[in-house]
């Protein structure tokens, strides 16, 4: 464990900003975490997973501590289910993959997400009708000031869409160092009927599909949809799909009767944020190194040197455009620090 001294986090952040950090530390161990901690003010820390849920527009005048724990393992199982577990610094997609080596069902549908294990449940992650908490069992977290490590079950973390405890009361409180899920072993659940996975299914032949043919499709949209941020810099989806009353939707949709929707009850719809930026006129527009994607408009990118600011400009012109041509306020998803 060595502390480095103004240390550039560009190869530490899916954007890939070249901002920098006045300290920096990588923790291998609970016990690192932990004197690292002793050693530093709450107010002085940064906790930094992997990167890909942020957008920095200035350097850290902090400690960032990088979040570098490994390790997953089986729990407990019956002939059904399962329970795993990952270390909060494991590669999302590489645990996921690792489940499905094993023949185990519940999170091929977020396959080939951008982050960490430890990460994941801040932001409730999900993909193509799914999402983290459907099989979140619970997750251990260290208090940054009484180093005291908690078990949190799937009540006490108040799950939302793409938000969770972590993002709200227990903001910078505590640091997830692992997660633990329940997954099928057999008469695994195939959600097939969210996006275009079941036209890659048909294109396919696959008429019964195993959990992995549901991760291969979902990895083969991605990547034809979604730009690698080791080519692109980028975060994946900058904005929220914005959720509206129907009497909203069924308002716009008076002009606009293409417009898509998915219904979340007999009162509300969830509209996709992509679709609306590209009527909006903005797929593919670019100001200097920040642009929208142009084939992904819900996706934000940095064609090289982009500052964070940028970016964030860009953002702000999206949401600007959208509100003036739907009325309808388009919530950042990654956070802007």
């Amino acid at each position: 464990m060595q502390l480095l001294q103004n240390f550039s986090l560009k190869n530490y952040n899916t954007f890939g900003i070249d901002v920098k950090a006045e300290r920096f530390v990588s923790v291998t161990s609970i016990e690192e975490l932990k004197t690292v901690l002793r050693r530093t003010y709450a107010d002085d820390l940064f906790i930094l997973g992997g990167g890909s849920n942020m957008l920095l527009t200035h350097d850290i005048q902090k400690t960032v501590v990088h979040i570098s724990l490994t390790g997953k393992k089986i729990i407990s199982q019956t002939e059904e289910e399962v329970i795993v577990e990952g270390a909060g610094g494991e590669n999302w997609h590489d645990f996921v993959r690792w489940t499905l080596s094993q023949d185990y069902g519940g999170l091929e549908n977020m396959s080939l997400i951008p982050g960490n294990v430890g990460t994941a449940p801040i932001q409730n992650i999900g993909a193509y009708g799914v999402e983290l908490k459907d099989c979140f069992v619970s997750c251990e977290a260290m208090n940054v000031q009484t180093l005291e490590v908690i078990r949190f079950n799937l009540e006490d973390c108040d799950f939302g869409y793409r938000n969770s405890v972590f993002k709200n009361q227990l903001k910078h409180q505590f640091i997830i160092t692992s997660v633990q899920f329940r997954l099928s072993k057999k008469n695994h659940r195939i959600h097939s009927e969210y996006g275009a996975i079941q036209a890659e299914l048909d294109a396919a032949g696959i008429e019964e599909p195993s959990v992995q043919d549901i991760s291969e499709a979902v990895i083969k949209i991605r990547r034809s949809k979604l730009p690698d941020p080791a080519k692109i810099g980028n975060s994946g989806s900058f904005f929220k799909n914005p959720v509206i009353s129907m009497k909203t939707f069924n308002k716009i949709k008076e002009e606009w009767p293409e417009l898509p929707c998915y219904k979340i009850s007999e009162e509300e719809v969830k509209v996709p944020a992509g679709w609306l930026i590209d009527q909006a006129g903005l797929k593919g527009y670019r100001e200097g190194d920040a642009g929208v994607h142009e084939k992904q408009a819900l996706v934000l990118v940095n064609y090289g040197k982009a500052t964070g600011n940028e970016i964030l400009e860009l953002a702000r012109k999206v949401q600007h455009d959208v509100h003036r041509k739907f009325h309808i306020e388009l919530e950042p998803e990654v956070n802007i620090i």
